[in-house]
């Protein structure tokens, strides 16, 4: 069948053993805590999907990725969105290479190299916040730098290998302070998991909390911008949201394909319908891919992210209008006998929970639309 086509094809040339082996593992098992998807994603290269490949990496575009993530989103949703906030950190730690900053590529190729799993600690969940701002606090010691913060909900909190947190130091120059990315192991001492995540829906996405209690980062593992908050980063941070906001409209996209790949291949569904809802899918998905391309061709700036979160809100009222109606499609005997129609469609549903909100964007999209600058609120 065509449906998904592109996206498994795509999948299958970067990490050619990860879908062979998410299908051999029932979905609710994938689903459930302690699901074995994210090792799957390790063992298989995923780490380093958008890493080049001279730093020993995929080398994936942002439309190879989107398709990516839909197609793991169609196997797995926790896995989608869980390797979303790991792809979010690298292409975070990407970018800051392209500053300039050495250090920055040694650390994207060991991660590359190691397959190491990133989990985010920046600044992307609250308010008025940019990606960059710092979450947590820092203080200078002789031995590096220790940081003492919480961040929850934090997706691969028990199978991350590196926490990745924003800080703001002083400068080494003594004139002010700056901002700093640090990169904290998971086997930090202070580096504590507890429970958070209590709903059945993405459990195996392992979004728990993660505390910090003066943990000591070396300062190999501290990369400095040399830039003070909210100056000459706006572009770095423009591009983490729009990476964000692409990969994970990808991700909620898969899991609402699993539910129209469901009607399409039950010939007991009238014709008319598999084909409508076909097209509604893949039109949200084709919305999707232009901004991908726009990344693709190096277009970062307020434009390319205005356009990335207006896509990802009509995607949410695409997907408000599709996976009601596959359900409805698949019939009650199937809701009934089985969980993976109800927690597909529960999942499904999961983008309009991340940030920014619709309803906190409806001012700052006002503004933006007569010519003022876009602000995330």
């Amino acid at each position: 069948m065509r449906f998904l086509e592109r996206e498994r094809t795509t999948l299958a040339k970067l990490l050619p053993d990860l879908d062979p082996a998410l299908r051999e593992v029932p979905l609710m098992e994938l689903e459930r805590p302690g699901s074995p998807g994210i090792r799957l994603f390790r063992d298989s290269g995923g780490p380093g999907l958008l890493v080049p490949e001279s730093y020993q990496g995929r080398g994936a575009t942002a439309l190879d990725a989107l398709r990516v993530q839909r197609a793991l989103g169609s196997r797995s949703p926790s896995l989608a969105v869980a390797t979303t906030m790991h792809h979010f950190s690298m292409a975070t730690l990407v970018g800051l290479g392209t500053l300039g900053d050495g250090l920055a590529w040694m650390l994207v190729e060991g991660v590359a190299g190691g397959n190491r799993v990133i989990a985010s600690g920046f600044a992307e969940g609250r308010a008025g916040a940019g990606v960059l701002d710092p979450s947590m606090t820092a203080t200078v010691t002789a031995d590096g730098i220790r940081i003492n913060g919480v961040k929850r909900p934090c997706s691969l909190a028990h199978s991350m290998d590196i926490l990745t947190a924003s800080v703001l130091i002083p400068r080494e120059d003594g004139q002010g302070d700056e901002l700093a990315v640090a990169l904290v192991p998971a086997e930090s001492e202070g580096l504590t998991v507890s429970g958070f995540w209590s709903s059945a829906f993405l459990a195996g996405a392992e979004s728990e909390q993660v505390t910090l209690t003066d943990v000591l980062v070396p300062p190999d593992l501290v990369l400095r911008t040399a830039t003070a908050a909210g100056e000459r980063l706006d572009e770095l941070q423009t591009a983490g949201l729009i990476w964000f906001q692409v990969l994970m409209t990808g991700s909620y996209l898969g899991a609402a394909s699993a539910l129209v790949e469901r009607v399409l291949l039950n010939d007991r569904i009238p014709e008319h319908e598999r084909v409508r809802l076909f097209v509604e899918t893949e039109a949200a998905m084709a919305t999707a891919e232009g901004v991908a391309r726009r990344v693709d061709s190096g277009d970062l700036g307020e434009s390319a992210l205005a356009q990335a979160l207006y896509t990802r809100y009509g995607v949410q009222d695409a997907l408000g209008r599709i996976v009601p109606r596959a359900v409805e499609l698949l019939g009650g005997l199937n809701f009934m006998t089985s969980d993976e129609i109800g927690h597909l469609a529960a999942c499904a549903n999961g983008l309009a929970l991340h940030p920014p909100s619709r309803t906190r964007m409806t001012g700052p999209f006002s503004a933006y639309l007569a010519d003022s600058p876009l602000t995330i609120a």
